[in-house]
């Protein structure tokens, strides 16, 4: 896939990618929340629109920062699932609710809380990680391979 990046900046071309509004809420959904269909993105509480959803999904395939398969007993609807590139946002992820923790409470006072905030950063991510693989790992022998 060729990307049109506004400037040669690592921050700037990463942001091309997966700096829209919608990206980095569904990896955050597939790795904390292990949600994996169509149907249960549309559910998440920030109100995702059905097209922007199907777009995203279908960009973040094109990164390959998710694959798109099929169960074996259930072959019409599609399963997301990270792939490693998709798994190693973690420590992103992981910064972005320690920022919000520290930085953003002051203006959404009914944010909800992290119990990971105070624990070691990267402790959270290694298990995080390597949870999100154990899922995955779960899930393999029930895909269309």
């Amino acid at each position: 896939m060729k990307m049109k990046f506004r400037s040669c900046c690592m921050i700037a071309s990463a942001l091309d990618l997966i700096g829209d509004k919608w990206s980095l809420l569904i990896v955050r959904d597939m790795l904390i929340h292990k949600k994996t269909t169509f149907k249960e993105f549309i559910a998440s509480e920030e109100g995702v629109a059905s097209n922007l959803l199907s777009s995203r999904l279908k960009l973040l395939e094109s990164l390959a920062v998710i694959t798109k398969n099929k169960l074996v007993h259930n072959r019409k609807e599609n399963i997301y699932l990270l792939t490693q590139k998709g798994i190693d946002l973690a420590p992103i992820i992981m910064e972005l609710v320690m920022w919000s923790d520290r930085y953003v409470r002051e203006y959404n006072t009914v944010m909800n809380t992290s119990e990971t905030v105070n624990m070691n950063k990267n402790d959270v991510i290694h298990f995080t990680q390597s949870e999100y693989q154990t899922f995955i790992n779960q899930l393999k022998n029930q895909l269309v391979l």
